[in-house]
């Protein structure tokens, strides 16, 4: 998930000038058919509008009071969990803040559970998985109706590069380590993790073997089926979905399996794609989830060898209205990404659509995390690009629009976009320094 820092280019300058100056971004591909059955594609010859009017309904970016972000007129934003900053035990609230849930609490409190992306040194919190691994979670009580944090605990220590993950049904996240070691190290990485939400101290970390060691990004679950999908960050990745023998109990074990192009073994999605063509999809068996291999594609390999399709740097996944979506990082012609529509169906089959291909990074420039909006179903997806990044909005109609920026030259991805429960509140992380925003106003007036 993590891009390198480097100085900005005139036309990165230029684009953070657009955004100061409150100019919609537009995109020249329409994510069509998001959130399923209502959308429609193009017809052949004609192109969608480039940017949703009016920014999405919001009207143009400017300067939110406190100063530190861009977001629409109207809107308000509070930070929070900063790196550094004392949790509830004493200790320092640890750094590269990433992926991110939400989940109801009690008294109407949020609870959010976020991921460090950390690796070597001492872990945060015991008991920890490794005790030289300083990647985890930290868990936050927040209260919306004062928007102020309550109270920070770590949940989850010892591990390495917890970039993504995803909630469960069950009110639980499952934290996964982009990383991975081989069998022959004293401790292994490369794992599942699962963190109850109500954890208010450090759970017991117990490795999801059989839902795959490899370099792991994000998690959904289809609530229909207890079906758990994840995405691999490599050049050349695999899409994965582990089918447990007992969707209330992931540690219960399951099958591992790797999304494969019906008839066409081995397809490569990575460029030569055409936006809104359906793709039939099959499932291939993964025989050794956990092999005795230093190799990190050991599981990529086997899935390939059996016909799996190639992807590149998947990363952001989130369930809605009967689909999963996912992120392809570095994906399309130009590599700078893709958005694709996996709709399930059952436990067999269902179909995969490109439906959104980035030819400028102007545009949009390497998507990573994605959220659904609660309210209207529309996207928020977080930009992990070369230069200013955004999080940006795209319509049920395919129409992309600005949401928020930093208010400064902060070059630092964005990340862990959620929505409270009940819509009224994104939640969303800068990396580095490390900090949580939580932004609430008239989402009513626009597509979010």
């Amino acid at each position: 998930m993590t891009t390198s820092e480097r100085p900005a280019t005139t036309s990165e300058v230029t684009r953070r000038g657009f955004l100061k100056s409150g100019a919609a971004v537009g995109a020249t591909s329409a994510l069509v058919g998001l959130m399923g059955a209502n959308a429609q594609a193009a017809p052949r010859g004609r192109t969608w509008p480039e940017s949703a009017p009016d920014n999405g309904g919001y009207g143009p970016l400017q300067e939110a009071p406190g100063g530190e972000l861009l977001l629409p007129a109207g809107f308000t934003y509070v930070a929070f969990g900063h790196t550094g900053t004392p949790m509830s035990d004493g200790a320092p609230t640890p750094g590269r803040h990433d992926g991110m849930a939400a989940f109801s609490g009690d008294d109407g409190l949020i609870r959010l559970v976020r991921n460090h992306e950390q690796s070597g040194g001492a872990a945060f919190a015991d008991p920890a998985y490794d005790s030289e691994a300083a990647g985890g979670t930290t868990t936050m009580v927040f209260d919306p109706a004062a928007m102020a944090l309550i109270s920070t605990y770590p949940s989850l220590a010892g591990t390495i590069r917890n970039c993504a993950g995803g909630p469960t049904p069950n009110g639980s996240w499952l934290s996964c380590e982009e990383t991975f070691t081989g069998l022959d190290q004293p401790t292994p990485h490369g794992y599942v993790f699962e963190v109850p939400a109500d954890a208010d101290g450090p759970v017991d970390p117990v490795p999801y073997k059989a839902m795959g060691r490899f370099v792991h990004e994000a998690i959904a679950i289809d609530p229909d089926t207890g079906i758990v999908y994840q995405t691999e960050d490599r050049g050349s990745s695999g899409f994965y979905r582990f089918v447990p023998n007992d969707r209330d109990d992931l540690g219960a074990g399951g099958r591992l399996q790797m999304l494969a192009i019906k008839d066409r073994p081995g397809y490569d999605t990575r460029i030569g794609q055409r936006v809104m063509r359906p793709l039939p999809v099959e499932w291939v068996d993964i025989a050794d989830p956990d092999p005795d291999s230093s190799d990190s594609l050991a599981v990529f390999y086997q899935g390939r060898e059996q016909g799996g399709a190639v992807f590149a740097r998947l990363e952001g996944a989130w369930y809605g209205d009967g689909s999963i979506y996912i992120n392809s990082t570095s994906g399309g012609d130009a590599g700078i990404g893709q958005v694709w529509e996996y709709r399930p169906r059952g436990e067999s089959g269902g179909q995969l659509v490109l439906v959104y291909e980035s030819t400028d990074p102007d545009l949009l420039e390497s998507p990573d995390n994605i959220c659904v909006s609660p309210n209207t179903g529309g996207l928020v997806l977080c930009e992990d690009g070369g230069g200013q990044d955004l999080l940006r909005g795209v319509t049920n109609r395919g129409q992309i629009f600005d949401f928020a920026a930093l208010n400064s030259s902060n070059t630092s991805e964005l990340a862990g976009a959620t929505f409270s429960p009940d819509g009224r509140v994104l939640f969303f992380n800068v990396q580095s320094p490390g900090i949580t925003y939580a932004v609430t106003g008239p989402w009513d007036a626009g597509e979010l």
